[in-house]
């Protein structure tokens, strides 16, 4: 090999050494690998009552450009109904050190804010925040909880028991159906009383708080003569819809709900936001607290639209004509 051969093949090592480490260096400006965010989903009820919800939320954060499986990680926990559960299952999250917890409805989101107060909690379609002492204000909720809430307080409950009497002829006596296990529930049923008598009408208030009840509570129902049936909005409530709604109709009762959901299901009306709704716009909460921002400096965002459902082959098999003026106003009939 001759000198120039020589240097040739010295400076064609130099190259390939200096292409090696040039690689190897970061380049100015680079984004490190992207991290997968965690987020933790409570619920107090099941699964199957949640299915619909949870993809308003799924796809909601799609939109934003959260994909569960890409760069978004889902932990789900659910009560099943039992509210006694949820301490443990918020736990659960929290051990898991997830970015953000997606709590809802109101148990699952006091759970979650007894359990922590450094994780960033987002409420899901939760009832009166201030009243339950998940924040202080609305405007400026501080700590580490905000969200999007479900109040369907007074002005909701007195709309719904003014669409019943105007569905029934000489409406007298309602009975509401609660369940004391869930802490939301006094202040609806105080809601719903105080509507109540600006209407003059007469509230017996019953308590449902397993599934087991269900069938002795609406046997009372029957021997105390109620005219109509006013269901509160509660997890256990949602995981058996179908069958309050058909307890209801076997025992002629027409009943109020505030979800559409029961309606769907053979429940005669409904009255109130949408929780498919309130799901979905959580999205957009998650999305800015993984992108940096406090929930403590996000106002807390209530329902503005409300929507009316009738079940229209519900009310015929009770015998009630619904006045035409009042399928004018719904947003939908089922026939």
């Amino acid at each position: 090999m001759n000198p120039q051969q020589r240097l040739a093949k010295v400076a064609r090592l130099i190259l390939a050494v200096a292409t090696c480490v040039l690689v190897s260096l970061p380049v100015a400006g680079a984004q490190p690998a992207s991290k997968v965010a965690r987020l933790g989903f409570l619920s107090s009820a099941s699964p199957a009552a949640t299915r619909h919800f949870v993809e308003a939320l799924r796809q909601g954060l799609a939109e934003l450009g959260w994909v569960e499986g890409r760069n978004l990680a889902i932990e789900y926990r659910f009560a099943e109904g039992q509210h006694d559960r949820l301490p443990a299952l918020a736990a659960e999250l929290i051990a898991l050190k997830v970015d953000v917890i997606a709590a809802g409805p109101t148990p699952p989101a006091l759970a979650a804010k007894r359990a922590t107060t450094e994780i960033p909690i987002v409420m899901m379609a939760v009832g009166d925040p201030v009243r339950m002492g998940l924040v202080p204000s609305l405007a400026r909720p501080g700590g580490n909880v905000t969200g999007v809430s479900f109040d369907v307080g007074l002005e909701v409950f007195a709309k719904g028991l003014e669409l019943l009497k105007e569905s029934i002829p000489n409406l007298r006596r309602v009975t509401v159906l609660s369940n004391s296990a869930n802490a939301a529930q006094p202040v609806a049923v105080g809601d719903v009383m105080a509507a109540a008598r600006s209407l003059g009408l007469q509230i017996k208030v019953v308590d449902a708080p397993a599934v087991s009840a269900l069938d002795g509570v609406f046997a009372a129902m029957a021997k105390d003569r109620t005219e109509a049936l006013l269901v509160l909005t509660d997890p256990l409530f949602m995981i058996h819809r179908e069958r309050i709604a058909t307890l209801a109709l076997r025992h002629r009762l027409p009943s109020m709900h505030a979800v559409k959901e029961s309606v769907e299901v053979g429940g005669f009306m409904s009255y109130g936001p949408s929780l498919v709704g309130a799901y979905r716009r959580a999205a957009v909460y998650v999305d800015k607290i993984l992108k940096g921002a406090r929930p403590a400096d996000l106002p807390i965002e209530q329902p503005t639209t409300f929507e009316m459902t009738i079940n229209r082959k519900t009310a015929k098999a009770l015998g009630l004509t619904i006045p035409q003026s009042l399928l004018g106003r719904a947003d939908r009939i089922i026939e």
